[in-house]
């Protein structure tokens, strides 16, 4: 991409960020969360601290496969894991949440703290803020508005977090076993997953090529 496309990338992310806020909707985060979420951070990654808290290292954009916010919402607002979930339930009953949600005509909600610790992504919850999108898969794929919101909110967070160094969608999270962010302990501990979809984070990563994120690792 020229210079000149570069710059205009840059002036029409930024013109559109008087369309956008971010709504504070938290998820509960009582002591029983915050009990299983240092858990969490122990066992799996062997981090023993005080308050569940972490450094951001990279976004993680996800969605939800669930049809509508209210829904998607319900599903991450309690501390525990739900029964529907046996699949991660035998490696911690934290539930499952992101800092983020993106509802599909674009609203954004912060769920927790960008700097709380939520169960999003297998082995880089420690330093990973996750985005998830309301919908998503073959049967409601995600929408302009939620790729629009994505992008500014990218934007934000880069912008106000230094440390951030990767933009990646949740199905390429095994791409960093081996490199020092990885921490999962059990090599057993693994799921397969499609989000966001490759496309959707093809129109996201080139309107945010500005950023200069680091490329995400390849196998050797």
């Amino acid at each position: 991409m020229n210079k000149f496309l570069i710059i205009l990338n840059v002036m029409l992310c930024f013109s559109c960020t008087v369309d956008y806020e971010i709504i504070d909707k938290p998820i509960v985060f009582d002591a029983q969360r915050k009990e299983l979420t240092l858990e969490y951070l122990k066992k799996r990654y062997g981090l023993i601290q005080n308050t569940p808290t972490i450094t951001p290292k990279m976004i993680v954009l996800h969605w939800t496969v669930i049809p509508s916010f209210v829904e998607s919402f319900e599903a991450f607002y309690p501390s525990q894991l739900p029964n529907w979930r046996p699949d991660i339930k035998n490696i911690s009953g934290l539930n499952v949440s992101s800092q983020f949600m993106i509802d599909r005509d674009g609203t954004i909600y912060r769920l927790l703290p960008e700097t709380t610790m939520a169960r999003h992504v297998i082995g880089l919850n420690h330093c990973a803020i996750g985005i998830e999108n309301v919908g998503g898969g073959e049967n409601l794929p995600l929408t302009k508005e939620q790729v629009k919101a994505n992008i500014w909110l990218v934007n934000y967070l880069k912008n106000k977090y230094q440390t951030i160094e990767y933009l990646i969608g949740h199905y390429e999270y095994t791409y960093f076993e081996g490199t020092p962010l990885w921490l999962e302990k059990d090599a057993a501990y693994r799921t397969t997953k499609t989000d966001p979809g490759e496309p959707f984070m093809k129109e996201v990563r080139k309107a945010v090529q500005h950023l200069n994120f680091k490329p995400v690792p390849t196998f050797l």
